[in-house]
């Protein structure tokens, strides 16, 4: 059995498919200014694993952490939103 709980899932949107079998997916996550109190918006692209080529820019998905597959990519594909 897979421990699960080390394993960070994500969600975010498809903004780039042009590689085989990987998709680049933009996380945005809202937080708080510790001074000032105001919502800012972080953002980070990370590079995922997909078997199949059939995400689309703007599609939703899940990702989790997984061991590096590459260079840049440790993360795969869980669903499609």
């Amino acid at each position: 059995m897979i421990n699960n709980k080390l394993k960070r899932i994500l969600s975010g949107k498809v903004v780039g498919n042009k590689m085989a079998k990987t998709v680049t997916v933009l996380i945005e996550k809202r937080l708080r200014h510790p001074l000032y109190g105001k919502y800012i918006t972080r953002s980070k692209k990370y590079h995922a694993h997909t078997e199949t080529d059939q995400l689309k820019i703007g599609d939703d998905v899940l990702i989790q952490e997984c061991r590096p597959l590459s260079k840049t990519k440790n993360w795969i594909v869980l669903k499609q939103l």
